[in-house]
């Protein structure tokens, strides 16, 4: 994907807004989703995933699609740089919404694609960490691949993805413990219980 060139984008609105901006991070299958849904609805936060922008890219078979699906489907990440102008974009359109603040969901995957992410648009508020054993995010997997029809959710692949995930994640959960803005939720608990642990973080940095 290196012969696909950066897109140039105002992000003048978007700095004038002053909004908050929450980075989420977990294992795919740790709830993230379906903690950010409870989010969205409670504080009227917009909520981006990396990778449901991808997979719009993939699905309109856009040239930056077809080059993420190649990747995708062999448990690699996409380049960073790509996956911040998509975020990017998405962040304008929001902002013209009136948005609130955002969710960053699955971001940063690496230390380098954070500092990135905060040198070229803004700090984040806070990065809430979904921790969750290998074992439990493998069983939550197989058991969505058997409806979601993803091509990625067989379990070789699955496999490949939470060695990338726990391999790069770890340097971005001591880099953001060490800045103080890290809290790690235990993720293996009912919806319920993970979601009143997320309201007293967001509390502490969402104006009511």
């Amino acid at each position: 994907m290196a012969n696909i060139n950066r897109v140039k984008i105002d992000l003048a609105p978007l700095k004038a807004a002053k909004l908050p901006v929450f980075f989420i991070v977990g294992g795919p299958g740790s709830g993230k989703g379906t903690q950010c849904d409870k989010i969205v609805k409670k504080y009227g936060l917009t909520h981006l995933s990396s990778g449901d922008l991808l997979r719009a890219e993939v699905n309109a078979k856009t040239e930056v699609g077809v080059k993420a699906k190649a990747i995708m489907d062999k448990g690699g990440l996409v380049p960073l740089e790509v996956v911040l102008d998509l975020v990017k974009i998405a962040m304008l359109e929001a902002v013209k919404k009136g948005s609130k603040g955002f969710l960053i969901d699955g971001y940063p995957r690496e230390v380098k694609q954070g500092e990135q992410f905060e040198a070229e648009i803004q700090p984040s508020a806070l990065v809430i960490y979904f921790e969750c054993s290998n074992e439990t995010l493998v069983k939550r997997l197989l058991e969505r691949g058997k409806s979601s029809g993803r091509s990625d959710d067989n379990i070789d692949t699955i496999k490949l993805r939470l060695d990338t995930f726990f391999n790069s994640t770890r340097p971005v959960v001591s880099h953001y413990e060490n800045k103080k803005k890290l809290v790690k939720l235990n993720a293996e608990r009912s919806v319920d219980a993970i979601f009143a642990d997320v309201c007293v973080q967001l509390d502490k940095h969402v104006k009511k």
